[in-house]
């Protein structure tokens, strides 16, 4: 049983549409950054300096991960669940995916 203090749930789906149209975005726009970065390391690997992509994924890492955890835990702690879940598991799993591609 809902509470009278709690969003509606149709409320949260969406809060959670949009919030996933952005998340996607900023993932994707992560993607290429670390993508463009590689490629440009392509050209000017020396092997001392470390490359420009493993910082741009580290950044990227950061941008995701922290915005999981402020927007998700946010959004958990406001009592709107459904899109503090999303957040959590779409930023968190878009900071994996940049991170892997680091590592590859």
């Amino acid at each position: 049983m809902r509470r009278a203090d709690e969003p509606s749930t149709g409320q949260q789906i969406g809060v959670s549409v949009a919030l996933f149209v952005i998340d996607f975005m900023l993932i994707a726009w992560s993607v290429y950054s670390v993508g463009i970065a590689g490629w440009a390391d392509g050209y000017e690997s020396d092997g001392v300096a470390p490359s420009s992509a493993s910082r741009a994924a580290s950044q990227a890492w950061w941008l995701l991960g922290g915005g999981a955890v402020l927007t998700g835990g946010g959004l958990l702690a406001l009592r709107w669940r459904i899109p503090g879940i999303v957040q959590l598991v779409v930023l968190g799993g878009g900071a994996v995916l940049v991170s892997s591609l680091a590592a590859g």
